[in-house]
């Protein structure tokens, strides 16, 4: 792995924020993704699974914000459905539920918060 550790630490802030793993390229299954640095395999990247996704991006917007997310202000909570909406979050099955969980807010306030962006 000569040479590779600057490349896989160059990487690694990019694989921890989706919520991925790295691993040894020789483990990467055929799911993963193997990612070379001058002409040889360097790491696997295995990509989560949509759902955790979405647990591992509230997550992080909780630690952005500082608080958990129910204890944001209205203004607040309708940045983040509008984030939430740009990053696919709702194509994702019970996606509103669970952000409707995490805001602290039933399913018509996060249909309401995405539907008010539609119209303004």
């Amino acid at each position: 792995m000569t040479g590779q550790e600057p490349f896989i630490a160059a990487v690694k802030p990019l694989i921890d924020a989706i919520g991925g793993e790295l691993l040894p390229p020789e483990q990467a299954g055929p799911d993963d993704v193997v990612l070379a640095w001058e002409g040889v395999d360097a790491v696997g990247v295995r990509l989560p699974q949509l759902a955790d996704s979405l647990d591992h991006i509230l997550a992080a917007m909780e630690r952005r914000e500082g608080m958990p997310l129910a204890d944001l202000d209205r203004r607040s909570k309708q940045e983040v459905v509008r984030v939430l909406e740009a990053r696919g979050a709702f194509s994702v099955r019970h996606g509103v539920e669970t952000v409707a969980s995490a805001l602290g807010v039933s399913r018509f306030t996060v249909y309401n918060y995405l539907n008010r962006d539609k119209e303004g």
